[in-house]
């Protein structure tokens, strides 16, 4: 194994809880509780990233040795580290919800690699913490698969995100009633070692915030900016917190600047899930990253039919709050809950309005670039917009695959559109039938467009499969693997995590993984619909 260098900052910089006790609590004026994972019986690499495994230095010899499983299933610690959970709030489903913390992920420590980037080092289903409240701290084996697998998916699908090192089964049994209708049943436990430079989310300022903790609040802003955005500071790098602050380096203008670019990341992020009909699923404030990266994945989804009511998260099926056609929405509500937590640091309302007028600007910026990439198309014109606002609605009429839809769209002909490249999105033939002379009509305005646009039709097709993914994550495609995985077989797992690593590429051999969701996996619980249960 690597001599892993660690530097804790987020312990040496910023309170913690004096309460070392084990025992679900309150914690006030603390921003991390210190706690051990909980040994597990049996430690057994199932998957890792290998891409993230050399970023942090571990060749293949190293990850194959029993010491990686146990320090990755949280029954050993490598030198350097200093687990710690970590204490914060937030609004779930648009309500308060208090005290929430980290319920069952552990950070073993900030790992700074040899290129002198930071991660931090998770375990989610380490064990209780302080924040588990009523639960064991653990994690099953189906939910551990589907976030391992969506967070490398993501990224190479150019999409900002957490990482995910490893995947290791536990050999524990874990009881979940996965729809909470009473039937719980004892799944086999794992354990994801998630990755990235940060894990702040808005709630981790919302608590400070609700409870008064005003010193705390520019304490945890300061860190955050002196730590994850160095380059709003004056002057060379390499200065404390402490200094900085007596320098008079934290200005409000800094803390304006900061608010700004939280919001344009967190714009650019559901620009991206747009893109590739990403569906969250669970997008509380707790669930958003203050770095813009898509965190936390519980019950989501990918859109299959086009339908931007849908939702994956059978917890929020009625009012359909985080369905995907309102994800843009969600994330600029949640952006003013963090302007609101964050007024303290301001005199007045108005840099963080600017913040918010950022997010709506970078936002109808990045759909406009997605609209000329997923089109094919040199710019963006206002006309464009209409286009493809037209074209959603036929998709959902018409029960279109959205990813099957654009990809085959990159071989339309200009000079004879037809709906033949595209016949494999349809799901339904007599809504294809009843939809036909409206399609063809949209088709021939998109092939008069293409003819006044400067790309060739070479360039146009290149456009559109560097935005247009041939492979995502459908829920039914992570479903086989988990259920393969269950009965002890993880090369489904393996084959997934290779194919997402080119999402764009043709792949030959297999297509397969690239077709529409089968009828048997229209209603199937793991395929259509998902619970936060894990």
């Amino acid at each position: 194994m690597p001599a892993l260098h660690f530097d804790n900052a987020f312990l040496r910089e910023l309170p913690g809880d004096p309460d070392t006790a084990p025992g679900v609590r309150q914690v006030h004026g603390a921003l991390w509780s210190r706690v051990e994972p909980a040994p597990v019986a049996a430690p057994r690499l199932l998957a890792h990233s290998r891409e993230v495994a050399q970023r942090l230095g571990f060749d293949a010899a190293a990850v194959a040795s029993p010491e990686f499983a146990a320090v990755f299933g949280g029954n050993a610690l490598l030198p350097g580290m200093a687990p710690f959970a970590a204490n914060y709030g937030g609004h779930q489903f648009g309500h308060w919800a208090g005290q929430l913390g980290d319920g069952r992920a552990i950070t073993l420590g900030e790992a700074v690699a040899a290129d002198g980037s930071r991660h931090e080092l998770q375990l989610k289903g380490a064990g209780p913490t302080p924040y588990s409240r009523h639960a064991d701290g653990r994690a099953v084996l189906r939910s551990s698969i589907r976030e391992f697998l969506c967070s490398e998916a993501m990224r190479h699908l150019g999409v900002p995100t957490t990482r995910a090192l490893s995947l290791v089964a536990t050999g524990d049994q874990v009881v979940r009633d996965m729809f909470y209708d009473g039937h719980p049943r004892a799944e086999p436990g794992a354990v994801v070692c998630r990755v990235a430079p940060s894990f702040l989310r808005f709630g981790s300022f919302e608590l400070p915030a609700s409870r008064g903790e005003a010193e705390l609040l520019r304490q945890l802003a300061e860190f955050c900016i002196w730590r994850d955005f160095p380059e709003l500071l004056p002057g060379p790098a390499g200065k404390s917190p402490d200094a900085l602050r007596a320098a008079g380096a934290f200005t409000e203008a800094v803390f304006g600047d900061w608010f700004a670019r939280v919001c344009e990341r967190t714009a650019v992020t559901v620009a991206h899930w747009m893109r590739v009909g990403f569906v969250h699923g669970v997008l509380n404030t707790d669930n958003m990253s203050i770095l813009g990266l898509t965190i936390d994945y519980g019950p989501y989804g990918w859109i299959d039919d086009y339908d931007p009511d849908w939702t994956p998260n059978t917890t929020d099926a009625q009012g359909r709050r985080y369905r995907f056609g309102w994800q843009p929405k969600v994330a600029h509500w949640n952006l003013v809950r963090l302007a609101h937590a964050l007024s303290p640091l301001f005199a007045g309302a108005q840099p963080l309005q600017d913040g918010l007028d950022r997010f709506a600007a970078a936002y109808e910026r990045a759909e406009r670039e997605n609209t000329a990439r997923k089109l094919g198309l040199a710019e963006c014109r206002d006309g464009d917009v209409e286009l493809v606002q037209d074209l959603h609605g036929l998709m959902k009429t018409a029960e279109i695959d959205m990813t099957l839809w654009f990809r085959g769209l990159a071989d339309l002909d200009a000079r004879a559109p037809a709906l033949a490249p595209m016949d494999a999105a349809f799901y339904d033939d007599a809504r294809r039938r009843d939809a036909e002379p409206a399609l063809l009509a949209w088709l021939g305005r998109y092939a008069t467009r293409l003819r006044d646009d400067p790309l060739s039709p070479r360039a146009r097709r290149e456009r559109m499969h560097a935005a247009n993914p041939r492979f995502v994550l459908r829920n039914y495609l992570a479903q086989q693997a988990i259920d393969r995985a269950e009965q002890g077989d993880e090369s489904g797992v393996v084959e997934l995590l290779d194919v997402m690593r080119r999402p764009y590429d043709e792949q030959p051999g297999r297509e397969a993984l690239a077709q529409k969701r089968p009828d048997w996996a229209r209603e199937r619980a793991g395929c259509s619909m998902l619970s936060c249960s894990s």
